[in-house]
């Protein structure tokens, strides 16, 4: 079957021919001959199987082919990522019309989304916050919408978009089409569909049971310490066929960790979390895309927004909350037919909820094995080749001396500012003008002002300075080297005068 034969536009059809999309999916052929025909839908399938095209297509195609000036078509989403990849998907079937498209999601500026909106834009791609932002300010018009979809309305539950969600529908006219899309369907998402849905009709995908199982993905479930994970992935990134892959981190902190240490271990790793601007995540799932870098740690954000179809690992570096992340998670591989490998990490705290994620997705495993990065079966299970280390490049000598906290040794065994001679002679002069504040600075005999604003000449008291020693770092245990890398100051002896039996007194300043 193609998707001529489901009665779509040919103009739209050579779009798709264009980029080597030829023939429906299971969710496509069912949904779009019904949408054509105006009936509300409610599609569920696992992601990653086309649900964006098929609502895109009888949405653009019921807008006619030269659509008037204005919103006609409203697609909510629930992330900014999300966002970006339906505008993209859109513009592809919109390529051979006069049909635009715009993105509204915040984190970006006001004034080009405006600027779209007031040109004519008939399809409006956004997220509930700006979108309602926008209303708000009376920018954006949604009283002539005639098709509104929801896409991955289960996400926007979780997010607590819902009570924007009803707002929208209320500023819509009552008699429209609506499309509701969703991988799972919650008993609140249920009831929405009840409400601002005119008899919708229920649409599951073929084989929509395997979904739970993910019968396309290969399951593997480890029991790994928490301070061996790191090593664990990246030998783990060093599998044989390894194609791009998704790391999913429970915090951004965790997020921004790991990018940074798989990087100064030589791996091409980009991070995208919330505390990160709207620009600088754009900017990294762009080079992911792109092939740039094939390494991409994430939250919990990016698991709606990352539609790559060669993704060929995903990495739970820290046990997802529930069942239905999980299938999030791991729906970023296996996608477009193929297939793909999920790894979790279980940690020991955390098997507990792992049960229930097992119980729950019915994979049979509720103790995953005990594994550590030198684990035999580890190499077996995923491929990686024997005596893979974890570790692409060595560590540059100024990574080493943050990491550890000291400075980094040199060719000669010791430790100096960066190994060299330089840095030792530096801390020798740090040293040598903190040894004495009675002392004076070079042969000349220039006094220098002590604290109670005298000072006195030194004779010899430069060549004392310049025999001080050179401080080399850490302390050896003779008495004349501190930690810091700076020679230790001589003390001031207080000398004792005893007159007339009477009490020592220390001498007058």
């Amino acid at each position: 079957m193609t998707f001529q034969d489901l009665s779509i536009d040919a103009d739209m059809v050579q779009a798709l021919a264009d980029r080597g999309i030829l023939e429906p999916f299971p969710i496509q052929q069912q949904t779009i001959p019904l949408a054509l025909s105006g009936q509300d839908i409610i599609g569920q399938a696992k992601t990653g199987t086309g649900k964006t095209f098929a609502f895109g297509l009888p949405l653009s195609q019921r807008l006619g082919e030269t659509p008037a000036p204005g919103v006609q078509a409203l697609i909510v989403v629930p992330t900014r990522e999300l966002a970006v990849q339906v505008t993209e998907d859109m513009e592809i079937i919109t390529s051979n019309r006069p049909t635009t498209v715009v993105s509204i999601y915040g984190g970006k500026a006001y004034e080009g989304q405006i600027d779209q909106l007031k040109a004519g834009a008939q399809i409006v791609v956004g997220t509930p916050g700006r979108l309602l932002d926008l209303v708000q300010q009376r920018i954006l018009d949604l009283s002539n919408v005639k098709e509104m979809v929801l896409d991955e309305a289960d996400r926007m539950l979780d997010l607590g978009f819902l009570p924007d969600v009803e707002k929208l529908f209320s500023k819509v006219p009552a008699v429209r089409h609506t499309m509701l899309f969703s991988a799972t369907m919650p008993d609140a998402i249920v009831g929405l569909a009840r409400r601002f849905m005119s008899r919708p009709l229920h649409i599951r995908a073929a084989g929509v049971d395997e979904t739970i199982a993910q019968a396309n993905i290969e399951h593997i479930v480890y029991r790994a310490h928490a301070l061996d994970k790191d090593e664990v992935v990246s030998r783990i990134l060093q599998a044989e066929g390894r194609g791009k892959t998704v790391v999913f981190t429970r915090t951004k902190r965790a997020a921004s960790r790991l990018t940074e240490e798989l990087i100064d271990r030589g791996f091409q790793a980009a991070a995208v979390h919330g505390d990160m601007s709207q620009e600088a995540r754009e900017r990294a799932m762009a080079q992911f895309k792109a092939g740039k870098k094939d390494v991409l740690v994430a939250t919990d954000v990016a698991a709606r927004g990352i539609d790559v179809d060669d993704v060929s690992h995903v990495i739970n570096h820290t046990i997802p909350e529930d069942e239905k992340a999980y299938l999030h998670r791991v729906g970023r591989t296996g996608r477009a037919g193929r297939t793909g490998i999920a790894v979790t990490f279980v940690d020991w705290d955390d098997l507990h909820k792992w049960a229930l994620i097992d119980r729950a997705l019915e994979f049979n495993k509720p103790e995953p094995v005990e594994t550590y990065s030198s684990s035999p079966h580890l190499y077996s299970d995923l491929n990686i080749p024997q005596g893979v280390k974890g570790r692409l490049t060595t560590t540059p000598p100024h990574k080493e001396a943050k990491r550890e906290g000291v400075a980094p040794r040199s060719r000669g065994g010791e430790r100096g500012g960066r190994g060299s001679e330089r840095a030792g002679e530096r801390a020798g002069e740090r040293g040598s003008e903190r040894t004495d504040e009675r002392s004076t600075e070079g042969a000349e005999g220039q006094r220098r002002r002590r604290r109670g604003g005298r000072g006195r000449s030194g004779g010899d008291s430069g060549a004392d300075a310049s025999q001080q020693p050179e401080g080399r770092g850490t302390h050896d245990g003779g008495g004349v080297e501190h930690h810091d890398g700076n020679a230790a100051p001589q003390r001031r002896r207080r000398r004792r005068r005893t007159g007339g039996g009477g009490a020592a007194q220390a001498p007058q300043n």
